[in-house]
């Protein structure tokens, strides 16, 4: 069974799990110094780049991440670059998803200091693809913020939202007569969460029931601020297309007869994806069920007013609409169970009232069991509730525990099984899915799992410093599916 004409098959990586070669600071002093070298000397200790939060957050210790791991070298790939194209012509991709590093570009977040540096090497891997053959798909933004800008209040700032329309007009400017598929903002769901409420992410500061909200509002008014200025600055001329990736597990109720299982499941998918997709694709406001359910515990818990900010009707304007395809970010499914919070307790999950479980059945691997089905259920949602659209699955994947097999034999069957509901979604539930991005091209820093968890389409090294790249069994057979654009075996 074959996947349409023209079907995207891609492979994807982020700058900061992957590029390596990243500043060397650490001290009290760092920001001053990186301004008084930027100004002295053009540039910030590895070829200008300047730090991010995560650089802070992993060097900072405590066991947040694994083995206190950091990405200082990562796959290397900043000089190895060369390396990780063999590795896309081999695999025979049509597209390949990367992200730019803010920080690289940008040293301090601001156009005040620009990295001719990295602007060459971002060049280099352009059109390295586009001689190839292969389509770029660029995410602006994906966790790694100027540490600069976290200085001054990060996502919980509204300065934010200006500081990186100013930046996405930067990379419009400078990549857009090449770049036609771009991504502003990588999970911003996923971010608001463990960055700014739980603070289990960079920057790594906690604000229970309050920061992911605010994190959450400026992130989407920063989105739709930098389509309008790529749709007013640059679609005329670079005729390219915009959206945003939203990270989406598949909630089925712990109990299918149980109506407040059922409850829960809605508020659950409301609060995961709708938070974002409503008012980008439909009419520019946060769901009915998400303001209820907040005010309604905000006022439990004695709050004036909800902690969900609000958007006025002008910002809901200019929200609404500002996506040119649907970039969802699929790995895995839970059930789950209504929960509600008697004592009215902050946080997240507590204002969504829910828990979340695997089925004893599923097999997995840390967090991620395998759901194949639950793809095409979330697909067919995406359909009936946001009008058709056209779909990117700009990530889906499933890890190795290290040391892995290269015979990564329950990894392909993840990924066959997976095909095979991609292409239900396509033939029998007529969703309109152009393009399919495996996590990840290579092994590389998994944020709070370091190195111990290998998504990569090919094993790194990580002992090796020359970080040979060498295709796991998965690789091999993604060829084929590449290849034939599709499977060789029926439905």
């Amino acid at each position: 069974m074959a996947f349409p004409a023209g079907f995207g098959w891609g492979a994807a990586t982020a700058a900061y799990q992957v590029e390596g070669l990243l500043p060397v600071f650490m001290d009290s002093l760092y920001l001053h110094k990186m301004k008084l070298l930027l100004h002295s000397h053009g540039g910030w200790a590895a070829d200008g780049r300047g730090p991010c939060v995560w650089d802070t957050f992993t060097h900072q210790g405590g066991e947040r991440v694994f083995q206190n791991q950091t990405g200082d070298v990562a796959c290397g790939s900043y000089t190895l670059w060369e390396e990780d194209l063999k590795c896309i012509k081999q695999l025979g991709l049509t597209h390949y998803r990367f992200s730019l590093s803010w920080s690289r570009l940008l040293p301090d977040g601001t156009t005040g200091f620009i990295n001719q540096k990295g602007i060459d090497y971002y060049n280099k891997i352009i059109d390295d693809l586009l001689s190839n053959g292969v389509t770029p798909v660029v995410a602006i933004y994906h966790f790694d913020l100027p540490q600069a800008l976290e200085d001054q209040g990060g996502w919980l700032s509204e300065t934010i939202i200006e500081a990186f329309d100013k930046y996405a007009q930067f990379c419009f400017h400078t990549f857009g007569d090449r770049v036609k598929k771009w991504i502003t903002i990588n999970e911003p769901n996923t971010l608001a969460v463990l960055a700014y409420d739980m603070g289990i992410f960079a920057p790594g500061i906690p604000h229970i029931g309050t920061g992911g909200y605010q994190a959450a509002h400026n992130l989407i008014k920063a989105h739709a601020r930098s389509w309008h200025s790529y749709d007013s600055l640059f679609r005329k001329e670079q005729k390219g297309m915009v959206s945003l990736s939203l990270f989406c597990c598949w909630l089925e109720p712990a109990d299918p007869n149980s109506v407040p299982d059922q409850g829960a499941v809605k508020r659950a998918i409301s609060f995961q994806l709708d938070f974002f997709a409503k008012p980008i694709f439909i009419d520019g406001d946060y769901p009915k069920l998400v303001k209820s359910q907040i005010a309604s515990m905000s006022k439990k818990q004695g709050y004036p007013s909800s902690r969900l900010p609000k958007f006025t009707e002008e910002e809901k304007k200019m929200i609404k609409g500002t996506a040119d395809f649907f970039a969802v970010q699929y790995y895995t499914s839970r059930l789950v169970k209504h929960q509600e919070n008697k004592k009215g307790a902050l946080g997240f999950l507590q204002d969504v009232e829910i828990k979340f479980f695997p089925n004893p059945s599923w097999q997995g691997v840390g967090w991620i069991y395998v759901v194949p089905w639950g793809i095409r259920k979330l697909l067919k949602y995406i359909k009936d509730m946001y009008n058709n659209p056209v779909i990117y699955i700009t990530e889906n994947g499933f890890p190795q525990c290290d040391p892995p097999s290269l015979d990564d034999t329950q990894r392909w069957e993840y990924f066959r099984q997976t095909f095979q509901e991609l292409l239900k979604a396509i033939h029998v539930d007529r969703v309109d899915l152009q393009a399919y991005f495996v996590w990840s091209l290579l092994d590389n820093f998994e944020w709070n799992n370091g190195y111990s968890r290998r998504f990569g389409l090919y094993h790194v090294d990580f002992e090796d410093p020359a970080r040979p790249r060498v295709p796991y069994r998965t690789a091999r057979e993604y060829v084929k599916i590449i290849r034939n654009n599709g499977l060789e075996e029926p439905l």
